[in-house]
């Protein structure tokens, strides 16, 4: 079995309050617009820290990490990508690496809106943990965890850090 920490669009803004449900997780995966190295490397440090580049990291974000990930891990096939979408409205490009690979788990950012949907179509669940940092419309800064064990996708969780102001 395997934690996981799950969050996305932190841009750049680092928050102690991520430690105590971090630091419990066997990875962290972070699905773009990390903001900076510097935050990258401190998830690292409490990670193992899986993740992909967004729209709005630059280099050397760019270089380390790529646009999508995909890896298997406790017998689930996991997709993470920064623009995702959701079932019937999925980017393109995220599409395509669906129909391809097959993930029975999809994670993407971007929208700061944390969603959980299981996609009847493609037998996945989808996940974006909205968004862990300030920057953006949202008024709630949210990261999930969740369990991966022998193939299934269990006790997950929407971690509320509190409001983007204040």
């Amino acid at each position: 079995m395997k934690k996981i920490a799950i969050l996305s669009d932190t841009h750049a803004y680092w928050d102690e309050r991520y430690i105590p449900y971090l630091e419990v997780c066997d990875e962290i995966w972070h699905a773009g617009d990390i903001g900076s190295a510097v935050l990258a490397q401190q998830l690292d440090t409490i990670g193992p820290l899986r993740a992909v580049h967004g729209n709005c990291d630059g280099y050397p974000l760019r270089y380390n990490y790529g646009p999508h990930l995909l890896f298997e891990l406790e017998q689930v096939k996991v997709l993470i990508t920064h623009i995702g979408g959701y079932p019937g409205h999925y980017d393109s490009t995220a599409l395509d690496l669906i129909k391809k690979h097959k993930p029975n788990l999809f994670v993407c950012g971007h929208s700061h809106i944390a969603k959980v949907v299981f996609d009847k179509q493609f037998e996945m669940l989808c996940i974006n943990p909205g968004a862990a940092g300030k920057q953006g419309f949202h008024t709630i800064r949210t990261l999930m965890r969740l369990e991966l064990n022998e193939g299934s996708i269990k006790n997950l969780e929407v971690i509320e850090l509190g409001k983007t102001l204040g």
